[in-house]
């Protein structure tokens, strides 16, 4: 029976895109004024959000604790609130709508791993939330996941696969338990 063997892990084909100095000051910048809740000042960290390359909208609220990387790969439209302690794991781009909310916790992820593999090499898939999406407290939508216009992730689900236009989705994995209706 093969066994895993992170000794064969080759990396090399991920590029996290920029130059190594850009990534080690984006560490450094993240670590001091993004994931702290000592700076809960919101265009600050929207201005080096926007000076390390992310395409941010007007309007965009950033609260206290939220992890990016590579915001060289995040696009943010218009109104679009961002919680905190969510984590944006930019290693492809990640895409986020119009009057986007992602809540306390949330995780955007765009890398796994091939378990199937010894190597258990890098894959990673790009996340899209398009306008009007709500991700719930402590949910994670999953690499390759398109989150479609108006769609919702209750608190603590697990978005797996795609979820369908003004849909509440519940549960891991998430599954789709009625329309969401707006008035």
């Amino acid at each position: 029976m093969q066994q895993t063997d992170l000794s064969a892990y080759n990396n090399s084909p991920f590029n996290p895109g920029g130059n190594p100095l850009k990534r080690i000051l984006w560490f450094y910048i993240n670590a001091l004024f993004l994931k702290t809740s000592l700076l809960p000042v919101n265009g600050f960290k929207v201005w080096l959000l926007r000076l390390f390359g992310a395409k941010i909208g007007s309007k965009v609220t950033i609260k206290p604790g939220v992890n990016v990387k590579y915001p060289w790969r995040l696009t943010i439209g218009d109104h679009t609130w961002i919680g905190e302690n969510v984590w944006i794991d930019c290693l492809v781009p990640i895409t986020i709508g119009n009057n986007v909310c992602v809540s306390q916790g949330a995780l955007l992820l765009t890398g796994n791993h091939n378990y199937k593999i010894k190597s258990f090499d890098l894959i990673t898939r790009e996340v899209v939330l398009e306008d009007g999406v709500w991700i719930g407290a402590g949910a994670i939508v999953n690499p390759g996941v398109v989150v479609a216009t108006h769609a919702m992730l209750t608190s603590g689900s697990v978005a797996t696969k795609n979820l369908e236009a003004y849909s509440i989705y519940q549960g891991n994995p998430a599954t789709k338990i009625r329309p969401r209706v707006i008035i």
